[in-house]
């Protein structure tokens, strides 16, 4: 468990991973649109620290100027079923959504 924490480490570290569960790979100015509240300093931190992780792969294309996207790794897509749970157990508390799990038994 502790690997895993450290991996989501972060209050942004989760968002940014849910956008490249999105997408796939993403740029910088990609991520920066998506997480608008996201600092340029926190997102380049969140970068660097899931890169460090394994979960993101740092991709430079040749040519000018360069250019360089984050892709998804094997790593960080096995992460994808510990996102979704979050995102249910936050749904379920959360009090203007109701719970999956209660709803009203089908009476026929």
């Amino acid at each position: 468990m502790d690997v895993t924490l450290a991996a989501l480490a972060g209050r942004w570290t989760p968002l940014v991973l849910r956008e490249f569960l999105r997408r796939g790979r993403a740029t910088y100015s990609e991520l920066s649109a998506a997480l608008p509240a996201l600092s340029d300093k926190v997102l380049s931190d969140r970068l660097s620290q899931l890169t460090d992780a394994g979960v993101i792969e740092r991709h430079r294309t040749a040519g000018w100027p360069p250019r360089v996207h984050y892709v998804l790794t094997a790593r960080g897509r096995a992460l994808e079923p510990v996102m979704h749970s979050m995102w249910e157990w936050g749904t379920a508390r959360r009090q203007d959504t109701p719970s999956p799990f209660d709803r009203p038994a089908k009476t026929s």
